[in-house]
């Protein structure tokens, strides 16, 4: 599939008493990457990702996520975990699949099931007696068993052991469809650059920096946690 999964034109979000989220923001994410919004807290990345998933009403400027105004159709195609969880802790993990089998045409139970099996996780346990990390990977599985255009994770592997970050990014690898795309906001960089194919630089509400990860490396031989450090020292208020 070629083309862009989303094209954002003069995008502005401000919010009451003159906070201005988003900054006259204009990128092209394509079909079939992994990209990192990156950025410190803060600088918007939750806003932009909260527009894409509709949650969110810009103040001014042009969205489009596969060819749709953000609002019901794009909703089809779009997969969202939330930075908190949002299912309550008095459900069992049964039912959560049950959340989403109701609410998504494109949710894959038998795909969810056989993870969270590999994982250990008993469906028939309450998210209250789940320890954080257990309930971030519950939650991860079902949004990475849909099967969408465009995910969009934000920050899904902050607050996790590093032993559960190792499973977050390789359950993103082995769920990603290739002509997908997924979004993923992150400020721990090193912890995720090697599963990216690109990023976006975001602080303040703008765009700073954006372009393939291989060039960061070829091109400038740093790392792209170097280079975000190299590009951010040199901006205020970082």
């Amino acid at each position: 599939m070629s083309g862009y999964v989303v094209s954002v034109r003069e995008l502005c979000k401000e919010y009451s008493g003159g906070f201005t989220a988003l900054d006259r923001i204009n990128v092209d994410l394509p079909y079939g990457q992994i990209i990192g919004l990156l950025g410190p807290n803060g600088g918007g990345k939750t806003t932009f990702i909260k527009i894409l998933a509709g949650l969110l009403t810009p103040t001014s400027g042009s969205v489009e996520i596969g060819g749709y105004a953000p609002g019901v159709e794009s909703k089809k195609i779009v997969s969202y975990l939330p930075e908190r969880t949002y299912f309550n802790s008095w459900m069992t993990v049964k039912e959560c699949i049950g959340f989403f089998e109701d609410f998504y045409e494109d949710f894959d139970s038998r795909a969810a099931k056989e993870m969270l099996n590999t994982l250990g996780i008993n469906i028939d346990a309450k998210l209250k007696t789940l320890s954080k990390g257990t309930k971030e990977k519950v939650q991860l599985v079902l949004v990475m068993s849909r099967k969408a255009q465009l995910y969009l994770l934000d920050e899904p592997i902050a607050g996790v052991d590093p032993a559960a970050r190792e499973f977050i990014l390789k359950t993103i690898i082995s769920n990603y469809n290739s002509n997908a795309t997924v979004l993923i906001s992150t400020h721990l960089i090193s912890d995720i650059e090697q599963i990216l194919d690109s990023f976006v630089f975001i602080n303040q509400g703008k765009i700073f920096a954006r372009g393939s990860v291989d060039s960061v490396r070829e091109e400038k031989g740093m790392s792209l946690d170097e280079f975000f450090r190299e590009v951010f020292r040199c901006l205020p208020n970082c």
